[in-house]
């Protein structure tokens, strides 16, 4: 052992006389996982749904120019002819 702690590691332990001794589930729940950041999941996932539904939107905006761009370019070929 430490030689710091000879002078007391053989005294009992102290017992309040004052104060009734915490449940062992009461002292484990002091030790429990919390989460410090209640929603944040939800908020987290709220956000990438909406991202994702913002680049579906962007992506058949791009789609739907492409499959404009092809017809005017077909109308401006049959219009020549």
């Amino acid at each position: 052992m430490n030689d710091n702690y000879s002078d007391i590691i053989h005294l009992p332990h102290h017992v309040s006389t004052r104060h009734p001794q915490m449940p062992m589930i009461s002292r484990a729940a002091q030790f429990a996982p919390f989460s410090a950041l209640t929603g944040l999941d939800d908020a987290m996932d709220e956000t990438a749904q909406q991202q994702i539904a913002e680049i579906i939107d962007n992506d058949q905006w791009i789609i739907d120019n492409e499959q404009l761009s092809i017809e005017n370019a077909q109308l401006s070929v049959d219009g020549q002819q």
